[in-house]
């Protein structure tokens, strides 16, 4: 392989309002070291571009249209559910992406994702040692559920975070309204299936004088403790909110949402915890609700997003550019919180062996005592990470987004079935 060796960057999982930033930021950086990286690709539909060697030129697209990935959600590239097994229950995917990652004279490989992302990237940057072929792997966070093991937080759950806070507390201001002749009680679901810090960004409407009940996956659900809280709140002030995670569940694990399907990825298929939340309210109060999903919205709500989650995210991609060329492999680059106010992070490195499948959980004194609310140490970790905004560009009333042309590369090898 020859000095200059060329990178594949590929998106999976749940995208966000940030992942293009990451993106923005890999690619940017890795133009701005012509000497050291050649060509930059991209997988088309993430690792399953790879196996398939569906593989797109980014070096097409014009550095304003680059540049333009960090204000676009969603992923540019397109994403998937796709895990890798191990190496010896499936040999046969790893020996084809060593094909594909020679036939282009691959030497870098950039994974932007979640917590099976981040095991997907461990494992492929095991193949020099387990294959004998050369590659540095870096995965590059990103998830809205903050999960991630080591690193503060994760490059989209800020952007989601301030999109559920801003949703609940303008919804909450019309059930106010409402409240004394109509609705007392509205819920919102949020995404996070073990985690809850998506729902903890919900408790910060209490700041602004709003009566709101937190449902989180860590606290085991009990309805006749949740029931008397609503009606408490609503006596005391005509009506409340309750942010509800997908992931709540009852003390036997069984999730309040369960639809007895199963995702890519093997986990459970979620889904309706609000409904089965406000007609819980319905039946034992009878005030009347309404309830909402944030759903795809939370994750794709780039016109609000956070300037910090943007600015980390950009950073992230960055560094783990420059990760790679300064020789590590099998890493992650993280954000160390140093103050919370003034808020002061730096770029750290993780190895990507501490952060694959581990999983992170809101803190119990994040949490108050009757496990309803969000406590003030919680508030003090939230609040930078949704503060600032930093607006898309807007034509007649739209914002602009990157649209890229996606030219895919030449295919050198056979056709490859996935399995």
């Amino acid at each position: 392989m020859t000095a200059t060796k060329n990178a594949l960057y590929a998106q999976s999982g749940g995208v966000t309002a940030v992942i293009n930033a990451s993106a923005c930021g890999v690619i940017e950086t890795a133009r701005a070291h012509p000497d050291r990286i050649g060509k930059v690709y991209a997988g088309r539909n993430g690792i399953i571009g790879a196996l398939t060697e569906d593989l797109i030129d980014t070096g097409s697209e014009s550095a304003e249209e680059i540049a333009l990935l960090r204000s676009t959600p969603s992923g540019a590239f397109g994403s998937c559910r796709y895990k890798l097994k191990s190496v010896d229950a499936n040999r046969r995917e790893y020996e084809r992406l060593i094909e594909v990652f020679r036939a282009h004279d691959i030497g870098y490989f950039f994974y932007n994702g979640g917590g099976d992302s981040a095991d997907t990237c461990f494992k492929v940057s095991q193949l020099s040692e387990s294959m004998g072929f050369p590659i540095q792997a870096i995965h590059v966070p990103k998830t809205v559920d903050n999960d991630l093991p080591i690193t503060d937080c994760c490059p989209g759950f800020g952007s989601v975070a301030k999109y559920v806070a801003v949703s609940a507390l303008e919804a909450s201001f019309d059930v106010r309204s409402m409240a004394k002749t109509s609705t007392k009680v509205f819920v919102l679901e949020v995404m996070g299936r073990h985690a809850g810090w998506i729902a903890a960004a919900g408790g910060l409407i209490e700041d602004h004088g709003i009566p709101v009940v937190v449902l989180f996956p860590e606290v085991p659900f009990d309805q006749q403790k949740f029931i008397a809280r609503v009606d408490a709140l609503v006596q005391q002030h005509g009506y409340c909110t309750v942010v509800v995670s997908e992931g709540c569940h009852h003390p036997d694990g069984t999730f309040l949402a369960e639809q007895g399907s199963k995702d890519a990825f093997g986990h459970a298929q979620l889904g309706g915890a609000a409904p089965v939340v406000a007609g819980m309210v319905k039946q034992a109060l009878g005030h009347k609700f309404h309830w909402a999903v944030a759903d795809y919205l939370q994750r794709a709500a780039r016109h609000i997003a956070s300037k910090t989650d943007v600015q980390q995210a950009y950073e992230l991609g960055a560094a783990a550019v420059r990760l790679a060329l300064d020789g590590h492999n099998a890493v992650m680059p993280t954000i160390d919180r140093t103050s919370d106010e003034p808020y002061v992070y730096r770029i750290g490195m993780a190895k990507l062996a501490d952060v694959a499948n581990v999983e992170k959980f809101m803190p119990r004194d994040f949490i108050t005592a009757d496990g309803f609310r969000i406590t003030e140490a919680c508030k003090r970790y939230l609040r930078p990470l949704i503060r600032g905004e930093d607006y898309p560009a807007y034509r007649d009333g739209m914002p602009v987004f990157a649209t890229l042309a996606n030219n895919a590369v030449a295919r050198r090898l056979p056709a490859f079935e996935l399995r």
